[in-house]
């Protein structure tokens, strides 16, 4: 039997018996089609069954190879591994026919997208103006002190809603923050003035008062929900014509992407932002790189 008639079948049982939505069965179709024709090239003829049993690590490399050189990124070449692993185990299991080889090549690892930044223009902004979302008094004073400490302190919004209410950094203190990070692990981050005078502003309008609160309340007395976050800084961007991916956690990013280009070391950033690994901080360097070439562009005369 030809590989190309395998695959016509396997399409069929993919719509008939696993009910695949029809993109999906017209993706694999095409990403088995250019497996088979660049198997066809590679070969010199048509695959046959026997032929798909025989192929090495090898073959399956110098596959992935050529798609690499038709520009298909990690992601891509990673789902079309993904068909043709689906097509061989449907191979195997209907026709016997099985390649040992596909088990050993390696999924191409998808690359992280860079952390997105916020100007330092936008990110001041949303902290000195997010309360005009809310015409309660209240609820203003508790997203600018929300929104501050994530700018100023480089906070996970997870992070900064877990906190409680004594463990509030006020003013007459310079006493670091103990923020309880991933994998339960506690790092310290210093606090500016600005984040305790408005933190300050909040906790005289906080309802409740016993230090074991949550920090940030929502409406109704509970721990305020990260969408509720979410909600209001989403709004506060379309009122102001902010990018879309002004979020909270890119006031994270903002806070490292700002240090970093105002000299900060990035072991110091690695332990402020309390990454486990110094490559996950470096992508930061990336992302000045990028800005700092942006600007090159707009300015130089030539550009």
């Amino acid at each position: 039997m030809m590989a190309e008639a395998a695959r016509q079948e396997w399409l069929g049982w993919l719509a008939g018996e696993r009910r695949a939505a029809a993109l999906t069965v017209e993706t694999y179709g095409r990403d088995i089609a250019g497996f088979l024709g660049f198997l066809t090239r590679h070969a010199g003829g048509e695959p046959s069954l026997p032929d798909l049993a025989g192929l090495s690590v090898a073959d399956f490399r110098a596959w992935m190879a050529a798609e690499a050189a038709e520009d298909h990124g990690n992601a891509t070449r990673a789902k079309k591994l993904s068909a043709v692993r689906s097509f061989l185990r449907y191979v195997e299991r209907e026709h016997g026919v099985a390649n040992s080889a596909i088990g050993l090549v390696a999924s191409p690892r998808a690359r992280k997208p860079l952390p997105r930044a916020l100007t330092a223009v936008d990110a001041r902004l949303i902290t000195t103006d997010i309360g005009e979302v809310s015409d309660m008094a209240a609820i203003q004073a508790r997203d600018t002190a929300l929104f501050t400490l994530l700018y100023g302190c480089g906070l996970r919004i997870s992070e900064a809603l877990g906190l409680q209410r004594g463990e509030a950094p006020l003013p007459g203190s310079d006493a670091p923050l103990r923020v309880l990070g991933k994998g339960s692990k506690t790092r310290i981050v210093p606090v500016l003035p600005i984040v305790r005078e408005v933190m300050a502003r909040w906790i005289t309008l906080h309802w409740q008062p016993a230090p074991e609160a949550p920090l940030f309340l929502g409406a109704r007395g509970k721990r305020m929900d990260p969408a509720i976050a979410q909600l209001a800084l989403r709004n506060f961007r379309r009122l102001n014509g902010l990018p879309e991916h002004a979020t909270p956690h890119a006031l994270r990013h903002s806070f490292a992407t700002h240090l970093l280009a105002q000299g900060a070391d990035l072991r110091a950033i690695q332990e402020l932002l309390g990454h486990a690994s110094l490559s996950t901080t470096q992508r930061y360097t990336a992302v000045d790189t990028a800005q700092l070439m942006d600007v090159w562009r707009r300015a130089h005369p030539k550009g």
